[in-house]
């Protein structure tokens, strides 16, 4: 991780779990939201850095930053 990581309003841990799982928490997790603030979510799916940036595209959030470290995908979302 680097030392310029954005700051975030909320977390989301979706490691061990598989798709379609961690999409879906994410839309949970996002309804309870406010517009403008910042998710982290931490996966260990491989498929997120697929999915997670089209579930970012299709519902107008901004993918902030992308991260990869050992397995382990960090992705910062800023809500639309």
């Amino acid at each position: 991780m680097t030392d310029a990581t954005p700051s975030c309003d909320a977390t989301l841990d979706t490691t061990g779990l598989y798709c379609p799982e961690p999409i879906m928490l994410m839309h949970n997790k996002v309804r309870d939201m406010g517009s403008g603030q910042t998710l982290q979510v931490v996966a260990t799916d491989p498929a997120t850095t697929r999915d997670v940036p089209k579930f970012c595209q299709f519902l107008g959030h901004e993918l902030l930053e992308q991260q990869e470290s050992e397995g382990e995908y960090r992705y910062f979302i800023r809500l639309a």
